[in-house]
This record gives C-alpha cells, sequence and structure tokens, in this order.
C-alpha cells in the first residue's frame, strides 16, 4: 500500500534564533524548512499537533499549504529533543508528482518458519526508488515455511509494482531462519549446575570410620 498525501497548513516564519524556536514551540508550533529543486528554503511554522501525527507515519508525503501556495513535499529530516522526545524542527523537501525518489522502507517480516525454528530479522529498511507519490508504506518479506539455515537476501524480496532496488549488486541479508539458543544452564555459588548439584545429592555418602 502507497503513502497517502497528507495536508498541513503553514504561515510563513519570519523570526530566527533558538529565542524564536523556542517560542513556537511553545506556542504548540514547529518551526521548519522546505527546499529543493533550486527554489530558495522557505523557513514555515507548523502546527504542532496535527505535524506530531502525520510525522508518525515513515516517508511522510505533505502538501503544504503556504499561506494559499501548495507545495508538495517529503520528510527527510525531523530533529527531536534528546531527553523530552519532542520535535524540535522539521525538514522537508520539495518534490514533483511524477518524480522518483531515493528513500528507505520499512521492512515488515511476515508469516510462520519451519516448526521449531526463528526468524532474526537484519536489515530493518531497504533503500528503493520509487515515484514520490506511491511511496510503499513498508515492504513485506515473508519466510512462511521456511527451514532452518535457509535466508531472504535482499534480491528476493518481491517490490510493489514501480519501486526498485537502489543498488540490486548489495547483498544483504534480510531475515534469517535459525534454531533456537538454549540458554545455560544456572550455576550456583560452588560453581555447578543445577543438575550437578542434583546428582550430587543422590550420590551414596561414604562409610564413616
Amino acid at each position: 500500500m502507497a503513502n497517502t498525501t497528507d495536508k498541513l497548513t503553514a504561515t510563513v516564519r519570519t523570526q530566527f534564533g533558538k529565542g524564536a524556536a523556542r517560542k513556537i514551540r511553545a506556542n504548540d508550533l514547529i518551526p521548519a524548512v522546505i527546499y529543493g529543486h533550486g527554489t530558495d528554503p522557505k523557513h514555515i511554522t507548523l502546527p504542532g499537533h496535527e505535524t506530531m501525527l502525520l510525522l508518525r507515519k515513515a516517508n511522510a508525503l505533505i502538501d503544504i499549504d503556504i499561506e494559499g501556495t501548495s507545495q508538495l513535499a517529503l520528510v527527510k529530516d525531523v530533529q527531536r529533543d534528546p531527553v523530552r522526545q519532542i520535535i524540535e524542527h522539521v525538514d522537508f523537501i520539495v518534490v514533483r508528482r511524477g518524480e522518483r525518489v531515493e528513500v528507505d522502507v520499512p521492512v515488515h517480516v511476515v508469516g510462520e518458519p519451519a516448526p521449531g525454528a526463528i526468524v532474526l530479522q537484519d536489515a530493518n529498511t531497504i533503500l528503493v526508488s520509487a515515484e514520490a507519490t506511491h511511496i510503499p508504506e513498508n515492504i513485506e518479506v515473508s519466510v512462511e515455511g521456511l527451514e532452518i539455515g535457509t535466508s531472504v537476501a535482499i534480491q528476493d524480496v518481491k517490490l510493489p509494482q514501480g519501486v526498485q532496488l537502489v543498488d540490486e549488486e548489495t547483498e544483504i541479508i534480510i531475515a534469517s531462519v535459525q534454531e533456537p539458543q538454549l540458554e545455560p544452564e544456572p550455576e550456583d555459588a560452588e560453581g555447578e549446575t543445577a543438575e550437578d548439584a542434583a546428582e550430587g545429592d543422590d550420590a551414596p555418602a561414604e562409610d564413616a570410620e
């Protein structure tokens, strides 16, 4: 399923600096910049709650209304406060309808491997080229019925129509099917395992002299 185009209404930002940015965020707004395609960067202010909800989606494509002028843009970078995790600033890149862009798309592993096997996901995203208005929300990788010792390479992944690998020569394992690892038995204070201790209890005692 491809991402849908969401909408946001922005205002042009005329004040800059850390102090101005703090005032913007205090009013539940988010400072942002939009650039690309040879256009001058536009510094804008976005509604905080609406923007936060849209940014939960990977590769969000947004139709931004900048004081009456519509601009299609793709989220390029999101800066968050490392402690509070609030959004401090967003970078958008201008895109055109029909234009192809390179994006990292999340991997969604589906299916169940053969009985007794577990799946280890080795890659969480795949770098692909897709039309800006047809970026998939995720790429499904099936492990249904796979036996222990098998794996799914990036070249084995079935991509949606119109989506291509950026580097088809790259050898990347997306997921591998393995045997569960047995955890070692806990040792007691003397360095014996629980099984050793049990055997010691059952051993016959030596005759007393």
